[in-house]
């Protein structure tokens, strides 16, 4: 017979391991000696052993789900309770109680975990949703649109829920986008249609434009083409492939006209500087009429003036002012003589100025004697006021007199 601590071998080759229960039963062994029956079964016990560590590996530092590493379990627990092996089976048990733990440790944390994530999930869905749905009444298209489909890819990377809530949420997420999308096309339509309106618009005024390029009615011409302009603008923006080429031909249609106009325009101001020189010679030779000393001749000199200058035309418009206020200088000149010398040659106005002379200055000789009465008198309030009457009455005396002087005396 032999034996060692954790089992022995009888007299018939029978294997006994000890536990804490009593020796059990590992096997019968015929073929070799008793040491060779341990040996054998002891080295079952270290295959347990490596196994039960692999497996404690296993739960330690990989993903191993808790079914498969309770299923590992039970295996390796089945062997130990087989009691094939002979060595310290009651400390494997207590090793396999003990990863038992763990695992069931591992898989609570696990399920919390879950847990955590899949309400995390459920709120970064909800806070999708929401989103979609606020976007969806954006007007904003291009913005909203892209942020979107931003929104689908980070759906796509979050984890699923249970299938009823996903299902409700993608249905509000994915009815957010499609009535964000019938949304977008009902504007972009109604905006084709606009602008399809503006085309046509656009054409008539292009073909406007192209029938008044070749007009020589230079003022009202001008005045329709900017007219056409405002129309232009005022229509708004036709789709972008017809866009550039409506505007260049509005455009080169209104250069065909301005150009033309431009070339007559610089012909006229050509003439017009020449006018305005010859013009000036003519005002010059006005001025030299300034004093009016003889009349008649100034007269007779200033309308052969008068005549050069009417036959001459036009000067350009911001030079026109001041050349005219020239001839009119002299003008004003000779109409004042003429006036001046019709009231001195008038015997009518004359002797009406003599009339009016003589009763002003009795008036003053009587006022002066009042004055001087009042004072001898010792009446100074009196003699003051018969003063400033006397002042008024010499004013308008002096005023007579100077008339009267124009009369010649």
């Amino acid at each position: 017979m032999s034996s060692d601590p954790w089992g022995r071998v009888d007299e018939s080759g029978t294997v006994y391991v000890r536990t804490a229960d009593g020796e059990k039963v590992v096997g019968s062994w015929q073929a070799g000696s008793p040491d060779e029956a341990l040996a054998y079964f002891e080295r079952k016990y270290d295959g347990l052993v490596v196994e039960i560590g692999l497996l404690e590996r296993r739960v330690r530092t990989t993903d191993l789900s808790a079914k498969d590493a309770n299923a590992a379990l039970e295996h390796l627990r089945e062997q130990v309770d087989a009691h094939h092996a002979v060595g310290d089976l009651d400390a494997l048990r207590q090793r396999l109680d003990k990863l038992a733990e763990t695992v069931a440790e591992r898989r609570e944390e696990r399920k919390a975990r879950k847990a955590r994530q899949s309400e995390e999930a459920r709120k970064a869905k909800e806070d999708l949703v929401t989103e979609a749905e606020q976007l969806a009444q954006s007007d904003q298209w291009r913005v909203a649109g892209e942020r979107l489909r931003a929104l689908v890819e980070t759906w796509k990377g979050l984890p699923r829920l249970d299938r009823k809530s996903d299902d409700e949420l993608w249905h509000r997420f994915s009815h957010a986008r499609s009535a964000f999308s019938k949304r977008r096309k009902a504007h972009f339509a109604k905006l084709d249609a606009q602008r399809e309106e503006v085309r046509q618009r656009k054409e008539k005024l292009v073909a406007e434009a192209e029938a008044l390029s070749g007009s020589r009615d230079w003022g009202p011409t001008a005045a329709k083409y900017r007219e056409l302009m405002r129309e232009w603008k005022a229509a708004g923006r036709a789709q972008r492939e017809h866009e550039d080429d409506l505007w260049n031909r509005f455009r080169g249609a209104q250069d065909v006209f301005f150009q033309a106009r431009g070339e007559v325009f610089a012909e006229r101001d050509a003439e017009q500087r020449e006018n305005l020189a010859r013009k000036e010679e003519i005002a010059a030779e006005a001025e030299k009429l300034l004093p009016i000393t003889d009349l008649k001749s100034a007269r007779s000199a200033f309308r052969s003036l008068n005549e050069r200058w009417d036959a001459i035309g036009h000067v350009p418009r911001d030079a026109r002012p001041k050349v005219e206020g020239r001839m009119q200088t002299v003008e004003r000149a000779i109409q004042e003589a003429e006036e001046a010398e019709w009231r001195r040659t008038n015997p009518e106005a004359r002797a009406r100025a003599a009339g009016l002379t003589g009763q002003l200055q009795d008036a003053v000789d009587k006022l002066r004697g009042q004055v001087e009465q009042a004072r001898a008198a010792g009446n100074t309030a009196k003699a003051e006021k018969l003063e400033r009457e006397l002042e008024g009455r010499q004013a308008l005396l002096d005023q007579a007199l100077k008339g009267l002087e124009e009369f010649g005396g």
